[in-house]
């Protein structure tokens, strides 16, 4: 393209990250919780982010679940999020979305009473939760 291979390469690698950027961020929007369940995950999080710690170091767990786990707590940690945290009510959706979408598949794979044997919060909270994940309690 431009005759130096470098300046091929980079502009090849940011136009890959630009082109997963927006996959990821159209996936986000299909798998979003519909209403207001995107509010009720925000108030939440705390209780979510103490369940999925707990849910990482319990030895009982599949091993893969318990790799998803560590890996969404790194995500969450980073710094760096697929919409900045900046950006109002959007910033904090796509941790929300992620959680919701990862709280689903540890749901199927561990099954719902190693999640409320973790639940740190009040029953209506878990009863929330359910919702969010579209999980029966």
């Amino acid at each position: 393209m431009t005759g130096s291979f470098w300046w091929d390469l980079l502009i090849g690698v940011a136009a890959a990250l630009l082109l997963a950027w927006l996959v990821l961020v159209a996936a986000l929007l299909v798998i979003r919780p519909r209403g207001g369940l995107l509010r009720e995950a925000l108030r939440l999080l705390p209780d979510v982010l103490r369940l999925i710690r707990r849910l990482a170091a319990d030895k009982t767990l599949p091993r893969g679940v318990r790799i998803r786990l560590g890996l969404l707590l790194a995500y969450l940690a980073l710094p760096i999020d697929l919409i900045p945290d900046f950006i109002p009510v959007l910033g904090y959706a796509d941790d929300a979305i992620i959680v919701t979408a990862v709280l689903r598949g540890v749901v199927r794979h561990a099954g719902l009473d190693a999640v409320r044997a973790h639940w740190p919060g009040t029953d209506d909270g878990f009863a929330a939760l359910a919702r969010l994940t579209g999980i029966r309690a």
